[in-house]
């Protein structure tokens, strides 16, 4: 019989120098904490607390470097990347970086900088990008981009990303593929950049979170049935409760208002400092004010599992996001229904060797599972992306395989 191969080679990183990342030393991929990995459907974003490379893994004819960024990092605060993640659009590909002091920055594929934003001070755990399609479990649809900090979540509307990347894109007369950008004052970039809207809430009632996910839309209050605010479910995990939830009150006043004033108030710093340089002719960098954190919006606690000593340490959604994988401190699984908010299973002995199982599959020491990131706008007949597609990458040989579907 003939030996079944589970998986398949798709490209390589090998060519490409990442000395500066660790790359060369045994298992460099996998023994660094603050190695952050995104996927896309045709290059790969690897960065470590300071630096960020983009490589294209798809092409054999052009496996190489595409970028490398430094982003401008505050040396007073000790700043640093925590996360990192693949915005993805129909004619659009930038990569999102988040930082310990709640700044947001979008690069495009060449390393200029697009967009730079504060999110809320404090550490950015996660950025989590996702959509819903309308279907029987569904009524309305909804792609965004989920922000997670210790205790807060901020949310970002996939169509406001996609419509400042277009006004950038139409703005700068130059492709984010071809062209590279007018660089920008540094001083300036608080001030010249548009403000996207979003919407920002406090789910610490149970201490800060680990990790955490908003996994939907969901019905209002029982009193508020006639409401037209938008309702979403969030799920948080932690060290006090092992799960909550909370009911996120969309605040569309603040929107329109974070709107109006992401194009007002960029204009007018923008003109007040042409303006004063023009007189002043002056070279000085003059020093800008920190933005204001945004006001919080509702959020409603709706239920919580506090079992000492447990902890909650790493959350993973489902494609449609009615379920969420999640592991605590014990070494146990837990699935939970993230509808009805209820654990349907909890796996206390993970039988790999006796028990039943669809294949094992082996692994290469230093191997680090991936998935590609969520397109927006996709639809399976249309779109490389598979939500289901896992891909193994290989630190030590920098060979990057597709896990086959069929596994029995």
């Amino acid at each position: 019989m003939s030996k079944r191969i589970h998986a398949t080679d798709v490209g390589s990183i090998a060519c490409t120098d990442l000395s500066d990342l660790g790359a060369g030393k045994e298992a460099w991929l996998v023994n660094d904490p603050n190695l952050l990995c995104a996927l896309d459907t045709h290059s790969i974003a690897i960065a470590n607390r300071y630096l960020v490379f983009i490589i294209n893994w798809a092409d054999p004819d052009d496996a190489a470097l595409r970028a490398k960024i430094r982003p401008e990092l505050s040396p007073i605060e000790a700043e640093y990347i925590t996360a990192l993640e693949w915005l993805v659009f129909e004619d659009i590909r930038v990569v999102a970086v988040a930082t310990s002091r709640g700044y947001l920055f979008v690069y495009d594929l060449k390393g200029d900088l697009v967009h730079r934003q504060l999110i809320h001070p404090g550490r950015i755990l996660k950025l989590r990008v996702r959509g819903t399609k309308r279907d029987l479990t569904q009524e309305t649809s909804s792609e965004e981009v989920c922000v997670v900090m210790p205790g807060v979540i901020a949310r970002f509307d996939g169509s406001d990303i996609q419509r400042m990347l277009h006004q950038r894109f139409y703005e700068s007369s130059s492709q984010f593929w071809d062209q590279k950008p007018k660089r920008r004052d540094i001083g300036d970039l608080g001030n010249s950049y548009e403000r996207l809207p979003y919407q920002l809430w406090n789910v610490s009632k149970y201490g800060p979170c680990a990790d955490a996910a908003i996994t939907g839309i969901m019905p209002p209050p029982l009193m508020e049935v006639q409401s037209s605010q938008r309702y979403y479910c969030a799920v948080t995990i932690g060290e006090d409760a092992v799960i909550s939830a909370f009911r996120l009150s969309e605040d569309r006043s603040r929107s329109f208002v974070g709107a109006l004033l992401s194009k007002v108030v960029p204009a007018t710093f923008s003109t007040i400092a042409s303006f004063s340089k023009m007189i002043w002719r002056s070279e000085q960098p003059q020093p800008k004010p920190e933005p204001k954190p945004q006001p919080f919006a509702r959020a409603s606690a709706l239920t919580c599992l506090k079992d000492h000593p447990r902890k909650g340490e790493r959350l993973t959604l489902s494609p449609s996001g009615t379920l969420a994988a999640i592991t605590d401190s014990l070494g146990r699984i837990l699935l939970l229904d993230t509808q009805a908010l209820v654990v349907v299973r909890l796996w206390k002995i993970w039988q790999m060797r006796t028990g039943p199982r669809l294949s094992t599959i082996q692994c290469a020491k230093g191997s680090k599972m991936l998935q590609p990131t969520y397109r927006f706008g996709s639809s399976m007949s249309s779109s490389p992306y598979v939500p289901l597609e896992v891909f193994l990458l290989n630190g030590d040989s920098g060979q990057l395989s597709v896990l086959n579907r069929s596994l029995n």
